[in-house]
């Protein structure tokens, strides 16, 4: 039981990625915050989750991380709730290359948003005990997607706050590791409406296509990966690279 004792914060929490490593980090031990926006799917988890660990094992709080209020909020609850957080597992997404602001907002404001604010209660110069935030980008952060280019630069964004806040987390005393998970093509609803979402490049669609005849992941394995980077204390500023049968870790040139 890897995070006996721990609490972890998990948003995008109702479903694909989120809702795996939430169901991951319970079967390990730790109490779990679901953070989302869609308040049908997350009171619906939670019912379900409440069968299976007990209703005092999780807390479901909805969340729009576009909103300072409703992430300030729902740590507060969550720290009231279980008494401090270890762990955050930023996870809220959406692909939508026409709506590509909307992405922006999301996928990159909001990782940061919800990084700054875990830091508040976490940080041990303040008070916190420390603890581990995984930010989940893609392999789409680490190389270009013609297929996808506004989410592609959401990812890269990612992978570069993380990396850039777990150096100054090292260098200032935080006390808090920065990991990204970096998944290829993942079977999501997410995934599932990519051609719907591409707009302008949905010609390319065929790439999509491509790649997913190597193989497609599956949300359990991509929550395994969450884990392992919540619970290897030598993992700080990593980007762990998933692809269907391969796990590695990005190497990254120092400039």
């Amino acid at each position: 039981v890897m995070l006996k004792g721990k609490v972890a914060v998990v948003t995008g929490a109702a479903m694909g990625i989120g809702q795996a490593t939430t169901k991951l980090f319970l079967q390990n031990g730790a109490k779990v915050a679901l953070l989302d926006l869609n308040e049908r799917a997350g009171k619906s988890v939670k019912k379900a989750l409440d069968e299976e660990y007990g209703p005092e094992k999780t807390v479901f709080l909805q969340c729009n991380v576009e909103s300072d209020k409703d992430v300030k909020d729902a740590f507060q609850t969550a720290v009231k709730t279980f008494k401090g957080i270890d762990i955050v597992c930023n996870n809220a997404g959406i692909l939508n290359e026409p709506e590509w602001e909307k992405s922006v907002s999301i996928n990159l404001t909001g990782v940061i948003r919800v990084g700054f604010v875990a830091l508040e209660h976490m940080n041990k110069l303040t008070g916190g005990r420390g603890g581990v935030i995984v930010n989940t980008a893609s392999l789409a952060g680490l190389a270009p997607r013609p297929v996808f280019p506004a989410y592609a630069a959401t990812k890269h964004g990612v992978v570069g706050f993380t990396r850039s806040m777990a150096a100054a987390s090292d260098a200032l005393g935080y006390g808090i590791r920065f990991n990204a998970l970096c998944p290829a093509g993942v079977q999501t609803n997410l995934f599932d409406a990519i051609k719907a979402q591409m707009g302008q490049f949905s010609d390319l669609y065929y790439l999509v296509e491509q790649s997913v005849q190597k193989g497609i992941l599956d949300v359990s394995q991509v929550a395994e990966g969450a884990l392992e980077l919540a619970t290897d204390e030598t993992k700080n500023g990593e980007a762990l690279i998933l692809r269907y049968n391969e796990k590695k870790y990005a190497i990254f040139p120092t400039l």
